[in-house]
Order: C-alpha cells, then sequence, then structure tokens
C-alpha cells in the first residue's frame, strides 16, 4: 500500500472519530471523489477494528418513503427500490 493512501485512510478515520460525516463531506475535505472516500471506508472499516472500535454507518434514507432497508452500507444509492424516487440521502459514517 502507497504511504499517501494509508495516510488519507488514517485522516479520514480520525476526522470520523471527532464527527460523523458522509462521502460527500469527506471528499470535500480530503480532495477525493465520493467513491474514492467509499474504497478508503472498506479499509477503514478493517483496520479500526484491529484497535477495538468500529465503523459505524447510519444507512442511506428515501426522502420520499423513508425506505432506509438499503443492503449495500458502503455504497451511495441513486434511488430507493421501493418508491423508486431518487432523493435518497447519503449514508453518514462514524468511529467509535
Amino acid at each position: 500500500m502507497r504511504e499517501a493512501e494509508e495516510t488519507t485512510r488514517r485522516r479520514i478515520a480520525d476526522a470520523l472519530r471527532a464527527e460523523p460525516a458522509t462521502p460527500s463531506t469527506l471528499a470535500a475535505r480530503f480532495e477525493l471523489t465520493a467513491e474514492a472516500v467509499l474504497d478508503h471506508l472498506e479499509h477503514v472499516a478493517r483496520s479500526v477494528e484491529g484497535d477495538g472500535e468500529r465503523l459505524l454507518v447510519a444507512p442511506p434514507t428515501c426522502r420520499e418513503c423513508g425506505f432506509d432497508g438499503f443492503e449495500e452500507l458502503l455504497n451511495r444509492p441513486s434511488r430507493c427500490p421501493d418508491c423508486k424516487a431518487e432523493s435518497v440521502t447519503e449514508p453518514t459514517f462514524t468511529v467509535e
């Protein structure tokens, strides 16, 4: 693993220890794409477990019908599988 990625992942984990954040928020803060943030979060989840912590996820929610049963939490859904609305919030992550 490259040192730069390792540092970015460490910085993302530290940011999530301080306060919950969405992929878009983290992407803007660390000058990454939201997809790159989600990739880093997969690695952050594994690394914080070794430290006795957990990556917690508040799931995305449909603003139209309230559906929040998305199966893949490390993802940014584009629409609701229940009502097909495209008004879906992003998941929110935190490390505890």
